[in-house]
Protein backbone atom coordinates (compact mmCIF):
# COMPACT_ATOMS: atom_id res chain seq x y z
CA UNK A 1 0.00 0.00 0.00
CA UNK A 2 1.50 3.63 -0.60
CA UNK A 3 2.83 5.36 1.84
CA UNK A 4 0.19 8.57 0.87
CA UNK A 5 -1.74 6.71 3.20
CA UNK A 6 0.37 7.40 6.37
CA UNK A 7 -0.14 9.75 9.56
CA UNK A 8 1.53 13.00 8.90
CA UNK A 9 0.40 15.41 11.34
CA UNK A 10 -2.11 15.82 13.97
CA UNK A 11 -4.44 18.93 15.29
CA UNK A 12 -6.61 19.16 18.34
CA UNK A 13 -9.29 21.54 18.96
CA UNK A 14 -12.09 22.74 21.28
CA UNK A 15 -15.45 23.16 20.26
CA UNK A 16 -18.23 24.34 22.76
CA UNK A 17 -22.08 23.67 22.27
CA UNK A 18 -24.45 25.74 23.85
CA UNK A 19 -25.53 25.80 27.08
CA UNK A 20 -28.06 28.38 29.03
CA UNK A 21 -27.83 27.06 33.02
CA UNK A 22 -25.98 24.49 34.49
CA UNK A 23 -27.54 20.84 34.52
CA UNK A 24 -26.65 18.28 36.80
CA UNK A 25 -27.35 14.48 37.38
CA UNK A 26 -27.32 12.29 41.27
CA UNK A 27 -23.43 13.01 40.89
CA UNK A 28 -22.07 15.76 38.38
CA UNK A 29 -22.98 19.25 38.08
CA UNK A 30 -22.19 20.39 34.46
CA UNK A 31 -21.10 23.85 33.48
CA UNK A 32 -20.00 23.39 30.14
CA UNK A 33 -21.03 21.27 27.19
CA UNK A 34 -17.68 20.85 25.36
CA UNK A 35 -15.56 18.31 23.15
CA UNK A 36 -12.27 17.80 22.11
CA UNK A 37 -12.36 17.29 17.98
CA UNK A 38 -9.01 15.46 16.70
CA UNK A 39 -7.63 15.68 12.92
CA UNK A 40 -5.11 13.06 11.73
CA UNK A 41 -4.11 14.20 8.34
CA UNK A 42 -2.36 11.41 6.01
CA UNK A 43 -0.23 12.12 3.58
CA UNK A 44 -2.28 12.09 0.96
CA UNK A 45 -4.39 14.98 2.48
CA UNK A 46 -7.11 12.90 3.44
CA UNK A 47 -8.06 14.25 7.36
CA UNK A 48 -9.80 11.79 9.91
CA UNK A 49 -11.65 13.26 12.57
CA UNK A 50 -12.72 12.27 15.93
CA UNK A 51 -14.24 13.53 19.62
CA UNK A 52 -14.63 13.17 22.33
CA UNK A 53 -16.85 14.72 25.51
CA UNK A 54 -15.14 16.42 27.72
CA UNK A 55 -17.35 18.79 29.61
CA UNK A 56 -15.26 21.19 31.91
CA UNK A 57 -13.18 18.05 33.60
CA UNK A 58 -9.55 18.21 33.77
CA UNK A 59 -8.91 20.28 30.48
CA UNK A 60 -5.13 20.07 31.29
CA UNK A 61 -4.84 16.22 31.75
CA UNK A 62 -6.55 15.42 28.93
CA UNK A 63 -4.31 17.76 26.34
CA UNK A 64 -1.35 16.48 28.11
CA UNK A 65 -2.27 13.00 27.42
CA UNK A 66 -2.86 14.19 23.13
CA UNK A 67 0.58 16.06 23.50
CA UNK A 68 2.42 12.55 24.82
CA UNK A 69 0.78 10.28 22.65
CA UNK A 70 -0.02 11.84 19.38
CA UNK A 71 3.37 11.94 18.08
CA UNK A 72 3.80 8.53 18.19
CA UNK A 73 1.04 7.94 15.78
CA UNK A 74 3.18 9.72 12.87
CA UNK A 75 4.19 7.30 10.20
CA UNK A 76 1.46 4.55 10.87
CA UNK A 77 -1.09 3.86 7.61
CA UNK A 78 -4.24 5.01 8.29
CA UNK A 79 -5.74 1.56 8.46
CA UNK A 80 -2.55 0.05 10.95
CA UNK A 81 -5.59 0.66 13.86
CA UNK A 82 -4.30 -1.85 15.72
CA UNK A 83 -0.33 -1.75 15.40
CA UNK A 84 -1.09 1.92 16.96
CA UNK A 85 -3.62 0.74 19.45
CA UNK A 86 -0.79 -1.94 20.47
CA UNK A 87 1.49 0.96 20.77
CA UNK A 88 -0.35 3.29 22.87
CA UNK A 89 -0.80 0.44 25.10
CA UNK A 90 2.77 -0.11 25.72
CA UNK A 91 3.16 3.39 25.90
CA UNK A 92 0.78 4.03 28.62
CA UNK A 93 1.77 1.03 30.82
CA UNK A 94 3.56 2.52 33.34
CA UNK A 95 0.79 5.57 34.12
CA UNK A 96 -2.22 3.10 33.06
CA UNK A 97 -4.04 2.02 30.22
CA UNK A 98 -7.38 3.14 31.68
CA UNK A 99 -8.53 6.63 32.40
CA UNK A 100 -7.25 9.95 30.12
CA UNK A 101 -4.70 7.37 28.03
CA UNK A 102 -7.26 5.16 27.20
CA UNK A 103 -9.46 7.98 25.68
CA UNK A 104 -6.68 9.29 23.76
CA UNK A 105 -6.34 5.36 22.08
CA UNK A 106 -9.82 5.33 21.06
CA UNK A 107 -10.10 8.99 19.59
CA UNK A 108 -6.59 7.95 17.54
CA UNK A 109 -9.06 4.95 17.09
CA UNK A 110 -12.10 6.87 15.35
CA UNK A 111 -10.22 9.09 13.58
CA UNK A 112 -7.92 5.94 11.94
CA UNK A 113 -11.50 4.39 10.80
CA UNK A 114 -12.87 7.50 9.50
CA UNK A 115 -9.46 8.43 7.61
CA UNK A 116 -9.31 5.10 6.34
CA UNK A 117 -13.42 5.49 5.06
CA UNK A 118 -12.40 8.60 3.70
CA UNK A 119 -9.50 6.90 1.21
CA UNK A 120 -12.06 3.89 0.59
CA UNK A 121 -14.89 6.57 -0.45
CA UNK A 122 -17.05 4.07 1.81
CA UNK A 123 -18.94 4.58 5.41
CA UNK A 124 -17.37 3.20 8.16
CA UNK A 125 -20.62 1.15 8.88
CA UNK A 126 -20.15 -0.81 5.20
CA UNK A 127 -16.62 -1.63 6.20
CA UNK A 128 -17.84 -3.40 8.89
CA UNK A 129 -20.79 -5.11 7.42
CA UNK A 130 -24.23 -4.41 7.78
CA UNK A 131 -27.33 -6.23 10.02
CA UNK A 132 -29.60 -3.73 9.69
CA UNK A 133 -30.00 0.02 8.13
CA UNK A 134 -31.03 1.44 11.09
CA UNK A 135 -31.94 1.08 14.57
CA UNK A 136 -34.08 2.36 17.59
CA UNK A 137 -33.43 5.58 19.21
CA UNK A 138 -34.55 7.05 22.58
CA UNK A 139 -34.14 10.89 24.02
CA UNK A 140 -31.93 11.48 27.23
CA UNK A 141 -31.83 14.28 29.65
CA UNK A 142 -34.30 14.77 32.44
CA UNK A 143 -32.02 16.26 34.63
CA UNK A 144 -32.31 16.42 38.47
CA UNK A 145 -31.59 20.05 37.88
CA UNK A 146 -34.61 20.97 35.66
CA UNK A 147 -38.12 22.13 36.84
CA UNK A 148 -41.32 20.28 36.63
CA UNK A 149 -42.09 22.37 33.69
CA UNK A 150 -38.80 21.75 32.09
CA UNK A 151 -38.61 18.01 32.86
CA UNK A 152 -41.96 18.10 31.15
CA UNK A 153 -41.08 20.39 28.21
CA UNK A 154 -38.38 18.16 26.85
CA UNK A 155 -40.04 14.26 27.39
CA UNK A 156 -43.03 15.71 25.29
CA UNK A 157 -40.69 17.28 22.53
CA UNK A 158 -38.94 14.43 22.09
CA UNK A 159 -41.84 12.17 21.93
CA UNK A 160 -43.68 15.17 19.49
CA UNK A 161 -40.24 14.57 17.47
CA UNK A 162 -41.36 10.89 16.65
CA UNK A 163 -38.78 9.49 19.68
CA UNK A 164 -40.77 6.01 21.10
CA UNK A 165 -38.07 6.19 24.60
CA UNK A 166 -36.96 8.81 26.99
CA UNK A 167 -34.79 8.52 29.90
CA UNK A 168 -34.56 10.87 32.75
CA UNK A 169 -32.38 10.60 36.13
CA UNK A 170 -33.06 9.76 39.25
CA UNK A 171 -30.80 9.94 42.52
CA UNK A 172 -32.35 12.87 44.66
CA UNK A 173 -31.84 12.50 48.25
CA UNK A 174 -35.38 11.11 49.14
CA UNK A 175 -36.55 8.23 46.13
CA UNK A 176 -39.79 9.88 46.47
CA UNK A 177 -38.92 12.74 45.33
CA UNK A 178 -37.36 10.60 41.84
CA UNK A 179 -40.32 8.39 41.93
CA UNK A 180 -43.42 11.78 41.58
CA UNK A 181 -41.19 12.68 38.79
CA UNK A 182 -41.41 9.25 36.91
CA UNK A 183 -45.18 9.45 37.41
CA UNK A 184 -45.11 13.06 36.05
CA UNK A 185 -43.24 12.12 33.13
CA UNK A 186 -45.51 8.64 32.23
CA UNK A 187 -48.27 11.14 32.66
CA UNK A 188 -47.06 13.45 30.46
CA UNK A 189 -45.69 10.87 27.35
CA UNK A 190 -48.39 8.02 27.81
CA UNK A 191 -48.57 4.54 28.00
CA UNK A 192 -46.94 3.70 24.52
CA UNK A 193 -43.58 5.63 25.17
CA UNK A 194 -40.81 3.58 26.97
CA UNK A 195 -39.45 5.42 30.06
CA UNK A 196 -35.79 4.69 31.31
CA UNK A 197 -34.40 6.27 34.26
CA UNK A 198 -30.57 6.77 35.18
CA UNK A 199 -28.72 7.43 38.31
CA UNK A 200 -25.76 8.08 37.80
CA UNK A 201 -23.95 5.63 40.34
CA UNK A 202 -25.63 7.99 43.36
CA UNK A 203 -27.85 6.03 44.82
CA UNK A 204 -27.26 3.18 47.60
CA UNK A 205 -29.01 -0.74 47.71
CA UNK A 206 -31.77 -0.12 49.81
CA UNK A 207 -33.18 3.44 48.36
CA UNK A 208 -32.24 1.88 44.95
CA UNK A 209 -34.37 -1.15 45.57
CA UNK A 210 -37.51 0.74 47.36
CA UNK A 211 -37.43 3.19 44.12
CA UNK A 212 -37.17 0.37 41.19
CA UNK A 213 -40.35 -1.41 43.89
CA UNK A 214 -42.40 1.63 43.96
CA UNK A 215 -41.97 2.35 40.39
CA UNK A 216 -43.20 -1.46 39.20
CA UNK A 217 -46.68 0.03 38.12
CA UNK A 218 -44.87 2.51 35.45
CA UNK A 219 -44.01 -0.11 33.38
CA UNK A 220 -39.85 1.38 33.56
CA UNK A 221 -37.83 -0.04 30.74
CA UNK A 222 -34.72 -0.42 32.59
CA UNK A 223 -32.67 1.14 35.66
CA UNK A 224 -29.51 2.55 34.63
CA UNK A 225 -26.65 2.61 36.51
CA UNK A 226 -28.34 2.65 40.22
CA UNK A 227 -25.09 2.05 42.24
CA UNK A 228 -21.19 2.10 41.89
CA UNK A 229 -20.14 0.49 38.73
CA UNK A 230 -18.17 -2.09 40.37
CA UNK A 231 -20.64 -2.71 43.16
CA UNK A 232 -20.83 -6.22 41.39
CA UNK A 233 -23.10 -7.90 44.62
CA UNK A 234 -25.23 -4.57 44.87
CA UNK A 235 -26.66 -5.16 41.43
CA UNK A 236 -27.30 -8.99 41.69
CA UNK A 237 -29.09 -8.39 45.06
CA UNK A 238 -31.39 -5.31 43.13
CA UNK A 239 -31.33 -7.83 40.25
CA UNK A 240 -32.86 -10.73 42.60
CA UNK A 241 -34.79 -8.69 45.04
CA UNK A 242 -36.42 -5.96 42.44
CA UNK A 243 -36.91 -7.72 39.38
CA UNK A 244 -35.80 -4.73 37.19
CA UNK A 245 -33.94 -4.84 33.75
CA UNK A 246 -30.54 -3.32 34.53
CA UNK A 247 -28.09 -1.57 32.48
CA UNK A 248 -24.30 -0.94 32.65
CA UNK A 249 -20.88 -0.24 31.23
CA UNK A 250 -20.49 3.63 30.19
CA UNK A 251 -17.57 3.65 32.90
CA UNK A 252 -15.84 0.55 31.53
CA UNK A 253 -12.55 0.48 30.08
CA UNK A 254 -12.45 -3.09 29.23
CA UNK A 255 -14.51 -6.24 29.86
CA UNK A 256 -13.45 -7.60 33.21
CA UNK A 257 -16.93 -5.98 34.67
CA UNK A 258 -18.97 -7.14 31.84
CA UNK A 259 -17.91 -10.54 32.87
CA UNK A 260 -18.54 -9.98 36.43
CA UNK A 261 -22.00 -8.59 36.23
CA UNK A 262 -22.67 -11.75 33.41
CA UNK A 263 -21.09 -14.18 36.35
CA UNK A 264 -23.67 -13.07 38.59
CA UNK A 265 -26.96 -12.76 35.94
CA UNK A 266 -26.84 -8.98 36.88
CA UNK A 267 -26.84 -7.25 33.42
CA UNK A 268 -29.57 -6.83 31.42
CA UNK A 269 -28.23 -4.49 28.82
CA UNK A 270 -24.37 -3.45 28.05
CA UNK A 271 -23.86 0.39 27.20
CA UNK A 272 -20.08 0.82 25.88
CA UNK A 273 -18.94 3.98 25.78
CA UNK A 274 -16.37 3.81 22.55
CA UNK A 275 -14.06 6.61 24.12
CA UNK A 276 -13.50 4.94 27.58
CA UNK A 277 -13.44 1.11 25.81
CA UNK A 278 -10.96 1.88 23.24
CA UNK A 279 -12.22 2.77 20.18
CA UNK A 280 -13.98 0.41 17.40
CA UNK A 281 -12.39 -2.83 17.97
CA UNK A 282 -12.47 -2.72 21.77
CA UNK A 283 -16.58 -1.71 21.25
CA UNK A 284 -17.26 -4.95 19.11
CA UNK A 285 -14.87 -7.11 21.24
CA UNK A 286 -17.27 -6.47 24.28
CA UNK A 287 -20.29 -6.54 21.94
CA UNK A 288 -19.40 -9.54 20.52
CA UNK A 289 -18.95 -11.02 24.40
CA UNK A 290 -22.42 -10.11 25.18
CA UNK A 291 -24.00 -11.58 22.62
CA UNK A 292 -22.32 -15.07 23.30
CA UNK A 293 -24.71 -14.73 26.71
CA UNK A 294 -27.48 -13.21 24.74
CA UNK A 295 -27.23 -9.41 26.07
CA UNK A 296 -28.68 -6.89 24.04
CA UNK A 297 -26.00 -4.07 23.02
CA UNK A 298 -27.36 -0.16 23.72
CA UNK A 299 -24.17 2.02 23.70
CA UNK A 300 -23.56 5.01 25.65
CA UNK A 301 -23.95 8.73 24.40
CA UNK A 302 -21.90 8.88 20.91
CA UNK A 303 -24.75 8.35 18.69
CA UNK A 304 -22.76 9.77 15.18
CA UNK A 305 -20.73 6.70 15.97
CA UNK A 306 -22.78 4.28 17.76
CA UNK A 307 -25.62 3.88 14.74
CA UNK A 308 -23.65 2.31 12.48
CA UNK A 309 -21.23 0.05 14.84
CA UNK A 310 -25.28 -0.70 16.17
CA UNK A 311 -25.99 -1.80 13.05
CA UNK A 312 -23.01 -4.05 12.14
CA UNK A 313 -23.14 -6.36 15.47
CA UNK A 314 -26.43 -8.95 15.78
CA UNK A 315 -26.98 -7.58 19.47
CA UNK A 316 -27.44 -3.88 18.60
CA UNK A 317 -31.27 -2.74 19.34
CA UNK A 318 -30.64 0.67 19.88
CA UNK A 319 -28.73 4.30 20.80
CA UNK A 320 -28.97 7.25 22.97
CA UNK A 321 -29.34 10.85 21.51
CA UNK A 322 -28.35 14.07 22.71
CA UNK A 323 -28.53 16.73 20.46
CA UNK A 324 -25.09 18.54 21.64
CA UNK A 325 -23.10 18.57 18.42
CA UNK A 326 -25.74 19.20 15.59
CA UNK A 327 -25.18 22.49 15.67
CA UNK A 328 -21.55 22.26 15.04
CA UNK A 329 -21.50 19.51 12.73
CA UNK A 330 -22.23 19.47 8.83
CA UNK A 331 -24.24 17.02 8.45
CA UNK A 332 -26.35 16.05 11.83
CA UNK A 333 -27.82 12.26 11.80
CA UNK A 334 -31.37 11.53 10.43
CA UNK A 335 -33.55 10.26 12.92
CA UNK A 336 -36.95 9.47 12.15
CA UNK A 337 -40.54 8.21 13.95
CA UNK A 338 -38.02 6.57 16.35
CA UNK A 339 -35.01 5.53 14.18
CA UNK A 340 -31.49 6.98 13.50
CA UNK A 341 -30.07 6.18 10.39
CA UNK A 342 -26.46 5.71 9.48
CA UNK A 343 -24.64 8.50 7.92
CA UNK A 344 -23.53 7.99 4.36
CA UNK A 345 -21.05 9.48 3.62
CA UNK A 346 -17.22 8.70 3.26
CA UNK A 347 -15.58 7.29 6.64
CA UNK A 348 -18.32 8.54 9.76
CA UNK A 349 -19.92 10.88 7.48
CA UNK A 350 -20.07 14.20 9.14
CA UNK A 351 -17.51 16.57 10.03
CA UNK A 352 -17.17 19.33 12.83
CA UNK A 353 -17.59 22.91 10.88
CA UNK A 354 -14.13 24.40 11.01
CA UNK A 355 -15.91 28.12 12.31
CA UNK A 356 -16.93 26.18 15.74
CA UNK A 357 -13.42 24.74 16.33
CA UNK A 358 -10.76 26.66 18.44
CA UNK A 359 -7.38 25.31 18.15
CA UNK A 360 -5.64 23.63 20.80
CA UNK A 361 -2.56 22.59 18.98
Amino acid sequence: MSSSVNIRDFKLYKAVAPLKKPIADATHTLHEISFLVLRLQLENGVIGESYLLSFQYSPYAIQGAFRDLLPLVKGYAAYETGKVYQKLDEANEYFGNQGINRWVQAAVNIAMWDAWGKCLNQPVGKLLGTYRDKCAIYGSGGWLSYTIDELVAEVTDYVSRGFQAVKIKVGNPDWRTDLERLRIVREAVGSQVNIMMDANQGMKLPSALQLAKAAQDLNIFWFEEPLHHQDFEGYKALKQQAGISLAMGEREYDTLPLVELLKRNALDIWQPDILRIGGVEAWRESALLANSHHIPVLPHYYKDYDVPLVCSIPNGVGVESFDWIDPLIDNPMTVKDGFAYPHQGAGWGFNFVDDTLELIF
